[in-house]
C-alpha cells in the first residue's frame, strides 16, 4: 500500500522540499498548516489553528499516517511564550492522532539553537566546543526546541511510535513567505545592491566572517528525514543535518557576489546588520519588481532581515559534526556553493529575482 505522510508546516522551506521528496519516492502526502501559504502540487491540504486542540483533533479524525514530520514554529514575544505555544502545537497533533500513531514514525526538525540557545540567549552562556555533536546535550536555558522534543518523547511513551530529531543549520531552499530563509534574503539583498548601486556588505559578526561555518540544503534535509523514517538504525535518535562541507564567509561572500555581478565590499570596521540598513528596500524592490515584471513586489514576503542578521551576527563560530548519521547509514551530501547557486537559479527561473 502507498505510504501516508503528514507534514506539519508543509508550506515552509523544509516542508515544501520534504513533500517533493516524499512524492518522488511514491508517498501520499498530506499537509497540515494554518493555510497561509501555498502547498506543493499533488498534496492534500488540511487547515487548522495548531494552538487549538479541539480544532486539530477534529481535522485529524480520519488520518492514520505512517510518518509525521514536524517543521513548524510560531514566533512569540519571549522564550517562555515560545515554549508554551510551540510545545502545545506539537502536543495537539500527537494527541489528535493518538493511538493511530502506534507503529508509526514521528520526526521533529529543530536546529542549532539546540546547542547555541535561543535568539535572546545567544552568547550569554557557555557555548559547546565546535563542531557541535549530538552527545553534547542541552544548554541550561529556556528553549522551545527542548519543549517540542519533550512532547515527542512523551508521545512515544504513550502511543508506541518511533521518533527522530533533526538539527539543521541555516536552511538554504525555496519557499515564499518563510521567515527563516537566509538564501532568499541574500538573493534579494544582492539584487538590490546591483540594481541600486548599494555596496554588498557582509552584515554579520567578525566571528562569522572569519570562522568556520556550515549550512543545510533543504533537499539534503528532506533526504535525511526520509532516511530516518525508513531506517531501523535511525529509530529513536537525534541527528545533526548539514551539507557535509564547511566554509568561511570570507571565502563564500565574493563568490555569491560574483553570481549576481556585484563586487563584494571589504569587511566593515563594525557590524552592519541588514535590518538597520534596509529602510529604503521596500520602495526600491517595488520599483525593481515593476521594471522586471517580477512575481512578488512585496519584499516582506521574500526577505527576512532580522533572521539573517541573527544567523550571521552570532558572536561565535558555529558548525556541526555529521559522524553520528554517517555511521548510522546516511550519506547525503551537498556542496554549499552549489546549494546557493541552485536556489538563485530557481528564484530567477520563477521570476522572483531578475
Amino acid at each position: 500500500m502507498q505510504k501516508q505522510a503528514l507534514i506539519v508546516g508543509i508550506s515552509g522551506v523544509i516542508g515544501r522540499a520534504l513533500a517533493e521528496k516524499l512524492q518522488h519516492e511514491g508517498w501520499q502526502v498530506t499537509g497540515l498548516s494554518r493555510g497561509r501559504g501555498a502547498i506543493p502540487e499533488g498534496c492534500r491540504s488540511l487547515t487548522a489553528d495548531l494552538t487549538n486542540a479541539d480544532e486539530v483533533r477534529a481535522v485529524l479524525a480520519q488520518e492514520k499516517p505512517d510518518a509525521v514530520f514536524f517543521s513548524v514554529w510560531s514566533r512569540q514575544e519571549n522564550e517562555k511564550e515560545n515554549i508554551r505555544v510551540n510545545g502545545a502545537m506539537v502536543r495537539h497533533v500527537i494527541e489528535g492522532l493518538g493511538e493511530r500513531l502506534q507503529g508509526a514514525h514521528v520526526a521533529l526538525v529543530t536546529g542549532l539553537k539546540h546547542y547555541l540557545g535561543p535568539f535572546e540567549a545567544y552568547g550569554k552562556g557557555a557555548v559547546p566546543v565546535t563542531p557541535f555533536r549530538e552527545e553534547q546535550g542541552r544548554q541550561p536555558v529556556d528553549n522551545f526546541y527542548y519543549a517540542q522534543e519533550d512532547e515527542i518523547f512523551a508521545g512515544a511513551e504513550k502511543y508506541g511510535y518511533r521518533w527522530s530529531v533533526h538539527r539543521p543549520h541555516t536552511i538554504i531552499g525555496y519557499a515564499l513567505g518563510n521567515a527563516m530563509n537566509m538564501g532568499q534574503t541574500l538573493a534579494v539583498y544582492a539584487t538590490l545592491c546591483r540594481e541600486k548601486g548599494w555596496p554588498f556588505i557582509f552584515p554579520g559578526s567578525p566571528e562569522q566572517w572569519n570562522g568556520v561555518a556550515d549550512v543545510t540544503d533543504a533537499g539534503l534535509l528532506a533526504e535525511q528525514l526520509l532516511w530516518a523514517a525508513t531506517s531501523e538504525q535511525a529509530a529513536n535518535q537525534d541527528f545533526n543535518a548539514v551539507n557535509g562541507d564547511v566554509f568561511r564567509w570570507n571565502w563564500l561572500w565574493p563568490r555569491l557576489a560574483a553570481w549576481f555581478g556585484v563586487e563584494a565590499a571589504d569587511y566593515p570596521a563594525q557590524m552592519m546588520p541588514l535590518e538597520n540598513r534596509m529602510q529604503e528596500a521596500d520602495a526600491a524592490w517595488r520599483e525593481i519588481a515593476a521594471r522586471h515584471q517580477l512575481r512578488e513586489a512585496d519584499i516582506s514576503k521574500l526577505a527576512s532581515w532580522w533572521h539573517t542578521d541573527a544567523d550571521l551576527g552570532r558572536p561565535m563560530e558555529a558548525f556541526t559534526d555529521m559522524s553520528k548519521s554517517r555511521k548510522a547509514g546516511f550519506t547525503g551530501y551537498r556542496a554549499t556553493l552549489d546549494a546557493f547557486t541552485a536556489l538563485f537559479e530557481k528564484l530567477r527561473a520563477e521570476r522572483i529575482i531578475p
